[in-house]
């Protein structure tokens, strides 16, 4: 297993951008992506969340970490159409408008198709896949009449490889790679990029706690480097992806590990 490399310190990638993030209380990508639109210069940032509590705190700890940012924190579940209105209509006011949308919010689960019900199944497609298609035509209509932006979606290496008990979850991840393909068509027509990251397994606490360890420790092996990514490793990609670095990527979908499909 090779060593986790030195955290890379910011380059100003997002200098002077307004940048909006679904799903980034807590620990996980979401955060850490926060952490590093921060880092890189964001004027704004905008993270929403369906936890008030951690909401508050990472919306604190990105403030007393990065001063020159501005941060607001929004409560938001991208399953309900109202709360995403809610939600847009709120960081466009308070950054004047968003240049960067990143839609990170997902819902995974184990469960065997033959005990899977439809409530389940539905439950997981409506948040990571529907609630990606919410978040994206409600900021592409703020988008659209500026000629320019960036959004960015969150998929996973599993929307093309296999697993079991993961039916649901790969299903949508595999619809979020086919919308961002797909609207990205559209949206490049108005000087708008959408493209997508598909994380292998990023370790962080909340995976820790809903995952088997053996399990973890079994697709953190399979990988090049034999370990599990860092979160930052993956807001990394996510970053670059939403900056002018990217500008003549449109629908592309980078697989962020060794397990290629």
């Amino acid at each position: 297993m090779t060593a986790v490399p030195q955290y890379v310190p910011g380059h100003g990638l997002l200098k002077g951008k307004a940048v909006l993030i679904t799903a980034a209380a807590g620990g996980g990508i979401g955060f850490a992506t926060a952490q590093r639109c921060a880092e890189e210069g964001c004027r704004a940032l905008v993270i929403s969340d369906i936890h008030p509590r951690r909401l508050d705190e990472a919306a604190a700890k990105l403030r007393a970490a990065q001063p020159g940012c501005e941060v607001h924190g929004q409560i938001a579940n991208v399953a309900n159409e109202a709360e995403v209105q809610a939600l847009v209509d709120e960081a466009e006011r308070k950054t004047g408008g968003v240049d960067v949308l990143v839609n990170n919010a997902g819902l995974g689960g184990s469960k065997r198709i033959v005990e899977m019900t439809d409530e389940e199944w539905g439950r997981v497609l409506d948040v990571t896949l529907t609630g990606t298609f919410r978040m994206t035509r409600a900021m592409l209509q703020r988008m659209q009449p500026r000629g320019r932006g960036a959004i960015v979606n969150n998929a996973s290496v599993l929307g093309w490889r296999a697993q079991k008990e993961q039916a649901h979850y790969a299903a949508a991840k595999a619809g979020v790679m086919a919308l961002t393909r797909c609207s990205a068509l559209e949206a490049a027509e108005f000087g708008i990029r959408i493209n997508a990251v598909a994380p292998s397994i990023a370790l962080h606490e909340h995976l820790k706690k809903s995952a088997p360890e053996a399990l973890l420790k079994e697709l953190a092996g399979r990988e090049a480097f034999g370990r599990a990514a860092e979160v930052w490793e993956m807001a990394n990609v996510i970053v670059f992806l939403a900056s002018d670095y990217a500008s003549y990527l449109v629908g592309e979908v980078i697989s962020a590990s060794s397990q290629h499909p």
